[in-house]
């Protein structure tokens, strides 16, 4: 009985580790084929109207009399406000800023003595409209200030105007399932040239949001880009 019982022990002793070496050997190759992944990036574009404007419109004044001065800063910005509203500008999208003075003759630096005008004003009048076609369309007109002897300066970083697109919310779901699909095609490619199948996604990261001029003729015209970083598992 004893023999019979070491015999039958021992048998199963040896399909016992018969299986484990097959389980053993099968969860290797389970994570032996985890190990296999491909690391791709899906690509998301879009092109969009911007919808804020916010134009500066600046101009200067010199004179040698202070209260002229400020009087004719006054004209000029009636007849700015009255431009615009001609243009359909509407007056909740304007703001007046108030004037900076410099006296030449105050200043520390600079040999100013021999200057034709002692006061030299800058006005600045800001226009923030989500109309931006209207906006476009006056700023073509502006040569009108110029006839009325109003002195524009629009060469400045400070004059720029500034096109702004407040709608990424709206169109962020799509983007990001335009760019996981972009990126699971590269991925498939990528597989099916290395004879392997596609698997489930190990690690995604979505990048930042982009909104940038299409170019800097049309810097009311936005180019919306995302790039999604995805990790698959590949398969036999």
């Amino acid at each position: 009985m004893n023999i019979k019982s070491a015999g039958v022990l021992g048998a199963s002793l040896v399909v016992g580790a018969l299986a484990l070496g097959w389980l053993i050997n099968g969860t290797a190759n389970d994570l032996k084929s985890y190990e296999r992944s491909v690391t791709v990036k899906g690509l998301a574009e879009r092109e969009v109207q911007a919808d804020v404007a916010i134009w500066p419109i600046q101009f200067t004044v010199a004179s040698n009399d202070l209260e002229g001065l400020y009087a004719q800063v006054e004209d000029n910005t009636a007849k700015v406000a009255a431009f615009l509203a001609d243009n359909q500008i509407s007056e909740e999208a304007i703001t007046i800023n108030p004037p900076m003075i410099v006296d030449k003759l105050a200043q520390q630096y600079g040999n100013n003595s021999g200057a034709e005008f002692r006061y030299n004003a800058v006005q600045k009048v800001t226009v923030y409209s989500n109309k931006i076609d209207q906006v476009r369309a006056a700023q073509s007109q502006l040569s009108a200030l110029g006839r009325q002897g109003i002195v524009l300066s629009g060469d400045s970083y400070q004059t720029r105007t500034d096109y702004l697109y407040t709608g990424l919310n709206d169109i962020k779901p799509e983007m990001i399932e335009q760019a996981t699909q972009n990126a699971r095609e590269v991925g498939e490619k990528f597989a099916a040239d290395s004879n392997s199948k596609l698997g489930k996604i190990k690690r995604a990261s979505q990048g930042q949001f982009s909104i940038n001029d299409r170019d800097q003729n049309n810097p009311h015209i936005k180019n919306v880009r995302v790039v999604s970083t995805i990790t698959y598992y590949l398969a036999d």
